[in-house]
């Protein structure tokens, strides 16, 4: 698999290493039914005369570092082109997309160009995050902060044969309804959401499940969730934040009027909406604000099996399992592991025999600047949250702590990287 973007302003030279210029498009074509998907059939290289379309017969490798023809420049004849050929660079690259019934739905920040038979398609329109990195020369950094932090980046692609072009300047169009869009990961819906105006987002919210638009949600900021809501029936935004992690939800409820708050708080589920108000009692940039009460704990009797079976039970519920953390019978935090302390360990040995002792945890009242250098310290994916009597309240994931020491310039230009 080839991208657009690693492909435009490469080298390309001649059958004898002479240099012809640097590619800066590919023209497709349509032929016929039986492949829906366009394929490539010329370069466009600009020289200084002028740019030159090179047949793609003439072309013995596209993925390379330079771009090798089979020929002398002298012997090249130039592609003619064809009614209703592509110029993907300037007739699709950061075209919009609007679904069946008008609505705005995204932009297309890459192509996926894939080899088939010795001939080369366009698959995939590439709306993710992913690719606006690729063109900003942003995506292997990227991938090694994201790997760093035990996540991987999320992608987000409409297949070719999903659209149709419309002509002139017109934005292409998506062939099936805008609900086939809450296939997405919610950080590319959350891109999508971003892209639309007021009306438009709300009405793509209304038209997904509770739980998708609580994923959607919990990828933006709280100020825009809270305007995203506004409109929303009090009865499916309480639905929404009973589906939220419990920072999030309280996040969001600390964005809009007190009013509206306890009317919601009230509408939610009793056991959520104890979590959220605990939450909420703690100011927004101290541990006890930022913390998340889904985390697994266990006591320190149990065996190594007895845990494994406790986690299959209950770590659907947890916001992590990276880390498991142990308490006594006050709630006190004894200990911690990892899951991989837990499948090495003998299925009879106690927890208490290889937990480790020595915790690194924060304060309820610590500061986000504080559980941040922590975090960074010791390179957690997590940190526990106490409170002066070391009994666990919960804990702040690295996304969130980091969310104050990554620099403002890479936050706008990794949209969503570290989430």
């Amino acid at each position: 698999m080839a991208y657009m973007s690693e492909l435009i302003d490469k080298p390309v030279a001649d059958v004898e290493g002479e240099r012809v210029g640097q590619l800066v498009d590919l023209v497709a074509a349509n032929r016929g039914d039986v492949v829906t998907h366009p394929v490539i059939v010329a370069l466009v290289v600009k020289r200084p005369g002028g740019n030159l379309l090179v047949s793609f017969s003439d072309v013995v490798v596209l993925v390379a570092p330079a771009i090798p023809l089979n020929k002398r420049l002298a012997d090249i004849t130039p592609y003619q082109p064809a009614e209703g050929d592509l110029y993907l660079a300037r007739d699709v690259l950061d075209k919009q997309i609007i679904d069946t019934n008008g609505m705005r739905v995204v932009r297309v920040n890459d192509l996926e160009i894939a080899r088939v038979n010795g001939h080369f398609y366009v698959a995939n329109l590439d709306i993710g995050g992913m690719g606006l990195l690729r063109r900003l020369g942003l995506a292997r950094v990227a991938k090694k902060i994201a790997a760093s932090l035990g996540r991987e980046l999320p992608s987000g692609v409409i297949a070719w044969s999903d659209t149709e072009l419309l002509p002139g300047d017109q934005p292409m169009r998506l062939k099936v309804p805008s609900d086939k869009i809450a296939d997405l990961h919610p950080a590319d819906l959350a891109e999508i959401i971003s892209d639309l105006s007021r009306v438009e987002s709300s009405k793509l919210l209304n038209s997904l499940d509770v739980k998708t638009v609580a994923d959607t949600l919990e990828e933006v900021e709280p100020d825009f969730q809270a305007s995203l809501v506004e409109s929303m029936a009090d009865e499916k935004v309480a639905d929404v934040l009973e589906e939220m992690a419990p920072d999030a939800a309280a996040d969001l409820l600390a964005e809009l009027s007190e009013e509206r708050s306890e009317e919601l708080l009230n509408l939610m589920q009793r056991e959520e909406a104890q979590d959220v108000r605990e939450l909420l009692a703690y100011p927004v940039d101290s541990a006890g604000g930022l913390m998340n009460t889904e985390f697994i704990s266990l006591r320190p009797d149990l065996t190594a099996e007895q845990a494994m079976a406790v986690l299959r039970q209950t770590a659907h519920e947890a916001e992590t399992i990276f880390y498991v953390y142990v308490t006594d019978e006050q709630d006190k935090l004894i200990g911690v592991f990892s899951l991989q302390n837990l499948v090495l360990a003998d299925p009879q040995t106690r927890v208490d025999q290889f937990m480790h002792h020595r915790i690194v945890s924060v304060n309820l009242k610590d500061s986000q600047d504080d559980i941040a250098q922590v975090i960074s310290k010791y390179n957690l994916l997590a940190v526990p949250v106490v409170d002066d009597q070391k009994r666990l309240h919960g804990i702040v994931t690295a996304d969130d702590a980091l969310d104050k020491i990554i620099p403002t310039a890479w936050k706008k230009r990794l949209p969503r990287l570290y989430h």
